[in-house]
């Protein structure tokens, strides 16, 4: 088969296939299914277990279906590209992860590259070559559930973390190693971090994980950034004694430090108003018995905003009242940074492309900043980049009802279609 070079004006019509894209979206859902109450379902795919293994084989298969060249790093990124027609020229990427939380859903992550194996499908179909490659990406431990910090394996890939450091984190719930448990999986690939060669330009869709884009009406969320991300792990270690005989005045109750702090969170996120938020989503008491005041305490607070002074401001604020607490009950405080990202803005151009395209397909738009950290902010540091968000119904994510119709997995993954023809015909 003789493959035409792109033009934009001969490829206005072309479309991906919804329902190909939807049957992936389902095998793949399908490794480490939950399922709730009400008929929900949803997946646990925790990085580098055995779902992520039989996740990641299934998609593999379906790259190399495709004719396309994998490539396996050090950190478990998989990159696939389908060759254009200059092999000198850097390559548009797409992708995002498909690692869950323990109660996740079918499109978190999934989306982003199962849309980019349509794209080529759709490209292959119509004989339709570009002129750069294209290359379909998902990234290790993006979710940060089991290995932190998130986005972790597009953090390596853009050389933002020692791939050693990476290799020797340890997992939240059982202390695994990360480096053990990937080559555990099969996946401790022999292409070298950081990459050799960063993209011509990154697009990734994804869902909003929000209730803005349903609660407007609007069907494509072009994203202008991602905000800024805090993660502290705070530990207060006071004194285990007896419930029944230690007077409250000679107490030194850790839980007690913790009740305090963790409102006072969500009262200074009110105060600061928004766009900042606030979430202590971890808490875990030692011995946790109903008779005994506990020894230990440790919870999770994850701070986020738009404005990176702002965000250092809610930090400093909200560190101050746990130092503060702890003394008032005479227990002893440690905290320790799990993750820290500045807020990052996307390239105009892209934005705009994302935009433009959207329009020209006919969809409503919406500009917005992303509440969520995702592999694109990583990638922004080394090539443009831009989003495309779709509706989440409900504004449900993280969720194993989370859900977004088949019509809006298909107007997003066509606006990523045209947005990839536009960046690799340049």
């Amino acid at each position: 088969v003789r493959l035409r070079p792109v033009t934009m004006a001969l490829h206005h019509d072309l479309r991906i296939d919804a329902d190909r894209l939807w049957q992936r979206l389902e095998a793949l859902g399908e490794i480490g299914a939950v399922h709730g109450p009400n008929g929900e379902r949803g997946c646990a795919r925790l990085a580098l277990t055995d779902a992520d293994r039989d996740g990641r084989d299934l998609v593999v298969s379906w790259m190399v279906d495709l004719g396309m060249n994998v490539s396996i790093d050090a950190i478990g990124n998989v990159v696939a590209t389908r060759a254009g027609s200059d092999p000198t020229a850097a390559a548009v990427m797409v992708g995002s992860h498909i690692d869950t939380v323990r109660t996740g859903g079918r499109f978190d992550g999934n989306l982003g590259v199962l849309a980019g194996l349509e794209i080529v499908e759709t490209l292959a179909q119509h004989d339709v070559t570009t002129r750069r490659p294209i290359q379909v990406a998902f990234f290790t431990d993006e979710e940060g559930a089991r290995f932190a910090p998130d986005m972790l394996g597009s953090l390596v890939y853009v050389g933002g973390l020692a791939v050693e450091e990476a290799l020797d984190v340890t997992a939240a719930d059982d202390g695994a190693r990360l480096g053990d448990e990937l080559s555990r999986i099969g996946y401790a690939g022999p292409t070298p971090v950081p990459a050799a060669g960063f993209p011509h330009a990154y697009t990734e869709l994804h869902i909003e994980q929000g209730p803005v884009l349903e609660d407007d009406g609007v069907t494509i969320g072009v994203v202008t950034g991602v905000q800024g991300i805090s993660w502290t792990e705070v530990t207060i270690t006071g004194q285990s004694a007896h419930a029944g005989t230690t007077p409250m005045q000679l107490r030194r109750d850790p839980l007690a430090v913790a009740a305090r702090a963790i409102h006072e969170v969500r009262l200074i996120a009110g105060y600061f108003g928004a766009p900042q938020v606030a979430t202590v989503g971890m808490l875990d008491v030692v011995p946790n018995l109903v008779n005994v005041i506990p020894s230990t305490v440790t919870f999770t607070i994850d701070l986020r905003n738009t404005d990176e002074a702002r965000l250092k401001e809610a930090e400093a604020e909200v560190f101050a009242v746990c130092r503060a607490y702890a003394s008032d009950e005479g227990c002893e405080i440690t905290m320790r940074t799990l993750a820290r990202f500045e807020p990052v803005e996307f390239d105009d151009a892209m934005i705009d492309l994302v935009e433009g395209t959207s329009q020209r397909l006919g969809f409503t738009t919406r500009r917005m900043p992303s509440g969520a950290g995702h592999d694109a902010q990583m990638l922004a540091r080394v090539c443009p980049t831009s989003m495309v968000f779709v509706p989440s119904v409900n504004g449900l994510s993280h969720n194993i009802a989370e859900y977004t119709t088949p019509a809006d997995v298909e107007a997003g993954a066509n606006v990523l279609l045209h947005v990839v023809l536009a960046r690799a015909a340049e």
